[in-house]
């Protein structure tokens, strides 16, 4: 069993260089991103440092990837992502993302006429909204808009905000949140004939 402690542990250094090289991250980036010295993460990558939790926790937010990635854990049988609602104000919320940190997908069923007292709030991050049904109130800064299915809206949370039900009818929404002004990046490439 210490042996195989020993294996995975050795493993780490390497796993975490190639992340950051994959990411065309320098050290005295991934330092200033993490709070760790350049020499604790170049002896890291190296081997030459234990990893601790400690250590482990600011690297995999930092590479938005799941503790388990860094330490080379097994590959878990079931890929599907078991969302457990969450309710609050009467709007369930579906958590589509199990890894911490970076972008989160969110399903949102708003009850019909909800939340009626919603009062626009701020904070950091960044959101794309997809209705997938019904209609969806959102009142951003100055603007207050009707959203139909299908229709997307993308902003940063920094401006005041609040989404609504109008409708008799349930309404469904995705909803992409990305933390600290984290924008989604969209890639399309033209049609060839």
């Amino acid at each position: 069993m210490a042996n195989d402690e020993a294996v995975v542990l050795a493993a780490v250094g390497a796993r975490l260089r190639a992340l950051r090289k994959n990411r065309g991250t320098t050290l005295s980036e991934l330092a200033d991103t993490t709070g760790i010295s350049v020499s604790t993460l170049s002896r890291l990558e190296s081997g030459q440092r234990r990893p601790t939790l400690e250590l482990l926790l600011p690297l995999a937010r930092a590479h938005q990837v799941p503790l388990d990635e860094l330490v080379g854990a097994p590959a878990v049988g079931d890929p599907r992502v078991r969302p457990r609602p969450i309710v609050r104000h009467g709007v369930t919320f579906l958590p589509l993302t199990r890894r911490p940190g970076g972008l989160q997908a969110f399903k949102q069923i708003l009850p019909p006429h909800s939340p009626t007292d919603a009062q626009p709030q701020s904070h950091e991050g960044y959101e794309w909204l997809y209705v997938l049904s019904g209609r969806l109130r959102l009142r951003l800064g100055e603007h207050d808009l009707i959203l139909e299915p299908g229709e997307v809206a993308e902003f940063d949370t920094r401006t005041p905000h609040c989404i609504s039900n109008p409708d008799p009818e349930p309404a469904e929404v995705l909803t992409l949140f990305g933390p600290q002004g984290e924008r989604l990046h969209v890639r399309a490439r033209p049609t060839t004939d």
